[in-house]
């Protein structure tokens, strides 16, 4: 008998132990990581820079609280705000917590210019969080489903769909736009070029906060520190959660611009937010991920993408993402509902499948060559099987 309340389809198996780009169960049984915990151990399992850090933290302070002063907090909103170019952050536990400040932030943005029932455009496909606001922002209808939603406070538009916001424009209750760079739980879309710069110049144009959930495509994973640095555009906030960590929950929102100042003293909080254990980590990762990391996500991800799109383009394949954000697509009438557990139990592949029919590949930024290439190998063997139709529901 389990005591956890039934909120997860698990896999049948029980990992114990991580090193690099795999994972261990109870009979030392090596798997190899292909999901690293969905975008979160970015740098790997146990990364050592980042072990060590947590070790020496440990040995030394916890947590304080946020009524004092907290050093390494000081120090790792210095480097997060450094490297994405925005000029303050206010740290919590989760991508949830990140996006649910950010429309905090919208909600007292649009009070201050009088508005009294505030709208936020978001896209199709989104996927922002599972509290009661980030749901109700986020399109999946499984997510959804009961929790009696605050629809009337979310105008929902296609993703990629510069006229379906302009055609907001004259919507007075519009205070801001919530967009992922990259969608990732909707299936890996990415926008065509010059989207985001569109959203952006719209909400200069409309006085609306231009805002950019990065909870999956940070901190490296396309290979940019941050994926809106793939253009030139510059959010007024932006969030991030999952690789801030490497394994370790902290989320961040980060503010530029006209929503610098819409904090202030009581605006927002959070007990466990930014405790000198968290900072510790967030400025170990920021250490740790290197240009050459960063380099390395972008080199990888392209040879895999490479790969899977020389072999198999005449069944149908096509190949989505960026880096190490990977998304496989097949064909839209194939059963992709085996494949998770073949690859599993078969290859002892870790992978998911979102959107439907697209496999997602979110591997370690330091993806060494030999693991590439037994990642290519492990997955050219899944794909075999299922264009064979070996895979069973």
């Amino acid at each position: 008998m389990s005591y956890l309340m039934p909120t997860y389809a698990r896999q049948p198996v029980n990992f114990v132990r991580g090193e690099s780009s795999y994972l261990y169960d109870e009979q030392n049984r090596a798997y190899l990581d292909a999901l690293t915990g969905i975008a979160v151990c970015g740098l790997g399992h146990c990364h050592p820079a980042i072990t060590k850090a947590m070790q020496e933290q440990a040995e030394t302070l916890v947590h304080t609280s946020n009524l004092f002063g907290i050093p390494w907090q000081e120090k790792a909103g210095e480097l997060l705000c450094q490297a994405a170019g925005m000029e303050k952050v206010f740290f919590g536990n989760s991508g949830a917590e990140a996006n649910e400040c950010a429309i905090k932030l919208a909600r007292l943005f649009a009070h201050k210019k009088g508005l009294t029932h505030p709208k936020i455009i978001v896209m199709q496909h989104a996927f922002h969080g599972r509290t009661l606001a980030t749901v109700s922002a986020t399109a999946n209808p499984k997510a959804r489903e009961g929790f009696y939603t605050l629809d009337d406070d979310f105008i929902r538009v296609p993703f990629n769909d510069v006229v379906a916001v302009e055609a907001l424009a004259s919507d007075k209750d519009v205070c801001a736009i919530l967009v992922e760079p990259i969608q990732g739980e909707g299936g890996l879309h990415s926008p065509d070029a010059g989207y985001l710069k569109a959203l952006e110049q719209l909400c200069h144009d409309n006085d609306w906060l231009f805002m950019l959930d990065e909870v999956q495509t940070g901190n490296g994973r396309t290979g940019k520190y941050f994926a809106y640095q793939h253009t030139d555009v510059r959010p007024d906030v932006l969030t991030t959660a999952k690789g801030l960590g490497n394994g370790f929950p902290v989320g961040a929102c980060m503010v530029a611009g006209k929503a610098t100042k819409l904090f202030g003293v009581g605006s927002h909080g959070s007990t466990y937010g930014g405790t000198p254990f968290g900072s510790r980590v967030v400025c170990a990762v920021y250490e740790t991920l290197t240009p050459q990391v960063l380099q390395n996500a972008h080199d990888k991800g392209a040879a895999i993408r490479q790969a899977v799109q020389n072999r198999y383009a005449d069944k149908g394949v096509t190949l989505r993402g960026v880096g190490m954000m990977i998304g496989i697509v097949l064909p839209e009438n194939m059963d992709c509902s085996g494949i998770v557990a073949h690859a599993l139990n078969q290859y002892r592949l870790i992978l998911n499948v979102t959107g439907g029919n697209v496999i997602r590949l979110l591997p370690a930024l330091n993806l060494s060559d030999a693991d590439t290439d037994e990642l290519i190998t492990r997955l050219s063997a899944l794909l075999d099987d299922v264009f064979a139709g070996e895979v069973g529901a």
